[in-house]
């Protein structure tokens, strides 16, 4: 009833916007729709939250596809409470300028899923109306969730504001090893002798 549901909303949006809609994507019960031009994210989410019923904005979140052209993928995650169905939409978003128009005047959750996204991957909301970031200190000039940021972190300065080093478990890249009886050896870390490369705090071989 769910995928019914979903897919009769994305058949809407399908006649609403035409080719700015592909899908619908089926797996494992959940149906995806892409939006093929980011900067009209606005319109979209406008028509699934005041004519579709999906009024809860559960998560916002971002896929970096390094090497690929657009380089990042936004995904809302949507659920309907009156009708109890799910929608998740994507769209793509270029590396250069990483923009994207913000949907925090919709949903008023999106502005800290907005944020950690900014400040973990750099896509910038525009109209967002206070981007600012949420678990790194302003002025730090990395994103830590882009794929091209070091797992043993990169040591930084910002003068006045505060000192970065690398992250305490050098080495990586990082194995977890989910079967050990211990939590330690549980954790991620640095194992040579599973083939894992090692490397200095520096960075260095």
């Amino acid at each position: 009833m769910e995928t019914e549901l979903a897919s009769a909303v994305v058949e809407n949006l399908k006649s609403k916007f035409g080719s700015l809609i592909l899908g619908p994507f089926e797996f494992r019960g959940e149906i995806s729709i892409e939006v093929t031009d980011n900067s009209r994210i606005l319109e979209v989410c406008s028509y699934a939250k005041n004519e579709a019923s999906l009024d809860l904005l559960k998560d916002i979140t971002s896929v970096d596809f390094l090497g690929e052209t657009p380089r990042f993928m936004l995904v809302y995650e949507l659920y309907s409470l009156s009708k109890h169905f799910h929608l998740r939409i994507k769209t793509r978003v270029p590396e250069n300028p990483a923009n994207c128009p913000s949907v925090s005047h919709i949903w008023r959750a999106a502005e800290w899923h907005e944020r950690e996204i900014y400040d973990l991957m750099g896509i910038v909301f525009t109209n967002h109306p206070d981007l600012r970031r949420i678990l790194m200190w302003e002025g730090y000039p990395y994103h830590p969730l882009r794929k091209d940021f070091p797992l043993a972190g990169i040591a930084c300065e910002t003068p006045g504001v505060a000192f970065a080093d690398s992250a305490p478990l050098e080495g990586g890249p990082f194995l977890s090893q989910p079967g050990a009886a211990d939590a330690s050896e549980r954790e991620p870390r640095a194992r040579p002798d599973q083939g894992c490369v090692q490397f200095k705090r520096d960075g260095t071989l």
